[in-house]
């Protein structure tokens, strides 16, 4: 599969650069950036972050505004961020362009419903077609972890339980915890997926958690939530994914960070702290 670099920028010691590549499961072009740091320059395959963003948001927003690169330079951690959605003139939307659904809200499921089964399977992207593609064309080896804010905050933590034992570690700021009961999620889904609530439970992290076993491939989890989050209670109910840790017993520590919203400065401010735990399941 064919790749073309759009943008590269030195920072750190390392490159941050964007690329384009037609991608078969998601049936357009599709846009990554990815930052690599200076100990991949002489070929030294490094682990990778993956980065899920949340609505609205592109491949663009954590590179330029989370402050990630100089630990994940000094650490040697390669990041990827992918778009959140399919995009083209021939993808389907939201017919009234809503922000929540559609393009820039593919919430990283497996859409079941027409029109959305062509185009949104940012699960099959996220977990299958883009991690191969980075591996064919950069030097990373095959130790992983993900995180996420807000809708992809959802995506990391549903992704992670899916796929025990595949990311060493996984973090999330302010995630969408229990899509399920949200009006966020029950849009999102109820559209993708169509109308049968069973099989919403499947994509959410809630669920998912509370459902747990085998506690030697559970993937070691941290969720920061600004206590100021204008969505707290509406939309992201971390309480829920609280309940349901307790429940299996499942290894994730949440923080309420008193004063904080859901920004980026939000983000910036502990994204060492993350990039720091996953160094630790690294083994860096």
């Amino acid at each position: 599969m064919g790749i073309e670099n759009s943008s590269s920028n030195k920072v750190f010691g390392g490159w941050q650069k964007q690329y384009t590549h037609p991608s078969t499961t998601l049936g357009c072009d599709m846009r990554f950036a990815i930052f690599l740091p200076p100990q991949a320059s002489n070929g030294t395959k490094v682990p990778v972050m993956y980065w899920l963003s949340g609505l609205t948001c592109t491949d663009e927003n954590f590179m330029q505004k989370a402050g990630a690169f100089r630990i994940a330079a000094e650490l040697g951690i390669a990041i990827v961020a992918p778009d959140t959605s399919p995009r083209g003139d021939h993808v389907p939307d939201d017919e009234e362009e809503a922000y929540d659904f559609g393009k820039g809200a593919g919430f990283y499921v497996n859409a079941t419903q027409e029109p959305w089964a062509r185009n949104y399977r940012m699960y099959d992207y996220v977990t299958k077609e883009l991690p191969a593609l980075i591996k064919d064309h950069f030097p990373v080896n095959d130790d992983a972890v993900i995180s996420g804010h807000s809708m992809g905050g959802h995506g990391a933590l549903m992704i992670a339980l899916r796929n025990p034992g595949v990311f060493k570690s996984v973090t999330a700021f302010a995630p969408i915890s229990n899509p399920v009961n949200c009006p966020w999620g029950q849009k999102a889904l109820g559209n993708y997926l169509g109308d049968d609530k069973s099989a919403w439970k499947d994509w959410d992290s809630s669920e998912l958690m509370k459902a747990a076993s085998s506690p030697d491939v559970q993937t070691p989890a941290l969720v920061d939530q600004g206590g100021a989050d204008g969505f707290l209670a509406e939309q992201l109910k971390p309480e829920v994914l609280e309940a349901a840790a307790k429940t299996s017993g499942y290894p994730v520590t949440i923080r309420i960070q008193d004063g904080y919203d859901h920004s980026y400065y939000f983000i910036s401010t502990f994204i060492e702290d993350h990039i720091r735990f996953h160094a630790k399941h690294l083994g860096l």
